[in-house]
C-alpha cells in the first residue's frame, strides 16, 4: 500500500524554525500548509518544500484573527482533505524595558504569540477530533518557565501557552481521543528575529547564548509530532539547565538575570530592520529573510542533549547495559580475588 501522506500545517512559516520545520516535514515528502502573513517568505518557503520533497500551500494569515485562521484550516482541509499535524511556531516580540512596551504593542504581542496558539489549537481540533485523530505541537521556550528581562510580553505569552496547553492535554486525555497535544521547548536560536523585531535597546537585539541553528528545533519538533504521548521535549542544553536552576533557585536566577540579562542581549551596533508587530518585514514591499540569522558562525548545528531525549530508549538500553557490564565485572574481579 502506498505511504500515508501527512498534512501538516506549520504557523510562522516564513522564516526561521517555522520555516527550517516546513522543509524537515517536507523531506518526509509530507503536504505542508504555511502559514504567515509575509508573502515574500511564503513564497519561498513554498519553493523550498517542493524542492525538499513536498508539497506546498501558501496561506497567507494573520495567527491573531480567529477567524481568519479558522478559515485558514478549512482553506487546507478544502485542498488535502484533513490535517494530521498542526504545529503553532508564530509568535512576535518587543526588545524592550516593560515600562517601554505601550499597550497596543504589549497587547498585539500577547495577541500574535498566544492567542494566535489558541486560535491555531482551536481550528485544529475543529477538524481533528471527528476525525479521532491528529497531533498539535506548540512551539515553546525556555522562556515559557522563565522569564527574562527585555522581553515582558513574549515571556509572558510563552508563559500562558505552556498554562494552556496543560489544561489541554488534561482535558484530551478525559475526553479518550487519540488526539494529542506535546510542547517542545527551545533554547537560543539563529533566526531573523532579531533583526526585525520591534526594539528600543541601545544596541542590536541578540540570542543569549549558546546559540542554536533552527534546524535543532526543526528536528525536534518533527520527532515530537510523531511522538506525541510524551507531555513535552526540552532542546539544548541551556534549557536544560535554565529550567532546573529556575525550579531550585528561582531568585538567584531573578538577580544573576538583573546583572547580566541586559548586555547578554544586545551587540554592538543599532537596530537594523523595521519592526514588524503590525506588518511583516517580508511584505510586499520587503524581502525573505530565510530561516537563519546572522549568528551562524556561533550557532550550534547539533545537540547532544536533543538527541537523548529523542532517544530515550537507546539512552536508557546503553545506560542498563553499561551497568550490567560494569556490575559483571565487579563480581568476576571479585570471584577472582
Amino acid at each position: 500500500m502506498p505511504k500515508h501522506r501527512r498534512t501538516v500545517v506549520v504557523t510562522g512559516a516564513s522564516g526561521g524554525v517555522g520555516r527550517a520545520t516546513a522543509r524537515a516535514f517536507a523531506a518526509r515528502g509530507d503536504r505542508v500548509a504555511l502559514l504567515a502573513r509575509g508573502r515574500e517568505g511564503l513564497a519561498a518557503a513554498a519553493d523550498e518544500v517542493q524542492r525538499s520533497g513536498g508539497e506546498a500551500l501558501v496561506v497567507p494569515v494573520d495567527m491573531a484573527d480567529a477567524k481568519a485562521v479558522h478559515d485558514a484550516a478549512q482553506q487546507v482541509v478544502d485542498a488535502f482533505g484533513y490535517i494530521d499535524v498542526w504545529v503553532n511556531n508564530a509568535f512576535s516580540g518587543v526588545f524592550a524595558p516593560f515600562t517601554e512596551i505601550t499597550p497596543d504593542e504589549f497587547r498585539r504581542v500577547t495577541e500574535v504569540t498566544y492567542l494566535g496558539c489558541v486560535f491555531g489549537t482551536r481550528a485544529a481540533l475543529h477538524h481533528m477530533l471527528p476525525r479521532d485523530r491528529g497531533t498539535i505541537v506548540q512551539v515553546g521556550s525556555a522562556l515559557a518557565y522563565r522569564g527574562i528581562p527585555l522581553q515582558s510580553a513574549y515571556c509572558g505569552a510563552k508563559h500562558a501557552i505552556q498554562g494552556f496547553n496543560e489544561s489541554l492535554r488534561c482535558e484530551l486525555l478525559h475526553s479518550g481521543t487519540r488526539v494529542r497535544t506535546t510542547m517542545v521547548q527551545l533554547p537560543a536560536m539563529n533566526t531573523p528575529q532579531f533583526d526585525w523585531v520591534l526594539s528600543r535597546m541601545p544596541g542590536r537585539a541578540r540570542p543569549v547564548a549558546p546559540v542554536y541553528q533552527p534546524e535543532v528545533a526543526a528536528r525536534a519538533v518533527v520527532h515530537a509530532a510523531s511522538h506525541a504521548r510524551r507531555r513535552e521535549y526540552w532542546v539544548g542544553g541551556s534549557t536544560v539547565g535554565t529550567l532546573l536552576a529556575n525550579a531550585v533557585v528561582p531568585g538567584l536566577l531573578d538577580r544573576y538575570l538583573a546583572r547580566t540579562g541586559f548586555d547578554a542581549q544586545q551587540d554592538k551596533g543599532e537596530h537594523g530592520e523595521p519592526g514588524n508587530l503590525w506588518s511583516p518585514a517580508d511584505g510586499p514591499h520587503g524581502r525573505d529573510f530565510g530561516s537563519h540569522g546572522r549568528f551562524d558562525d556561533e550557532s550550534h548545528g547539533d545537540s547532544a542533549q536533543d538527541w537523548m531525549s529523542r532517544n530515550r530508549g537507546r539512552v536508557g538500553t546503553a545506560l542498563t547495559v553499561g551497568a550490567g557490564v560494569l556490575a559483571a565485572g565487579r563480581l568476576a574481579r571479585k570471584a577472582r580475588a
